[in-house]
């Protein structure tokens, strides 16, 4: 922003702090001399400014010739590197042909890589399964071994057991033809045999 802009920017913002005349909404009371101040520096701005202004009209060839001079620099430079572009267009196409082809290459052998590990580990995960199914396998075979042998222990125990009772019953019921038992005075204690019936 010019001197110029600001001293006006400067008047108006004046005018508006100024108070309203008595009993007017449109003149308004200003200090002479406060608004004479801005207005000789404004009239001392504008020849300044006219001058600085006629100064860029007469240099106007002169900065079109410097700006035509380097716009023609600009596209000689990029006439040259458009050029050079295009000689190396052939080489770049084969660089980037050749870089495509190792990459490919080293795509495919990493993915050869992956899926070798992914085979691998399946391998290895299929193997302990397996292994640790065989385990369960021997174990239960021998869990039900040894259930079957106590289950047939048991069974023999129970026969034995049984084989005896029914003898000491018999026994005892060929007994009891024989015995002649008197009549138990009351409250007398239990001698044992079988016990009374209540």
């Amino acid at each position: 922003m010019s001197r110029i802009e600001q001293i006006i920017n400067e008047i108006e913002e004046y005018i508006d702090s100024c108070k309203f005349q008595a009993l007017s909404n449109s003149k308004i009371l200003v200090n002479k001399e406060e608004l004479e101040e801005l207005l000789v520096e404004l009239r001392l701005r504008v020849p300044e400014e006219i001058k600085k202004y006629q100064k860029i009209i007469s240099n106007q060839d002169a900065i079109l010739r410097e700006a035509r001079t380097q716009a023609d620099a600009m596209v000689a430079e990029a006439t040259a590197q458009t050029n050079e572009l295009v000689n190396e267009h052939e080489i770049m196409q084969r660089a980037y042909s050749e870089a495509n082809s190792i990459i490919e290459q080293a795509q495919a052998q990493a993915q050869a890589i992956v899926d070798g590990a992914v085979t691998e580990a399946n391998n290895i995960r299929q193997s302990s399964v397996q292994y640790t199914d065989d385990m369960l396998g021997s174990l239960q075979g021998i869990i039900k071994h040894s259930m079957d042998g106590a289950q047939g222990r048991f069974e023999a125990f129970m026969s034995s057991m049984q084989s005896s009772f029914d003898i000491v019953s018999s026994n005892r019921n060929e007994l009891a033809g024989s015995v002649i038992r008197e009549p138990e005075a009351e409250g007398a204690p239990y001698m044992g045999g079988e016990a009374p019936m209540e």
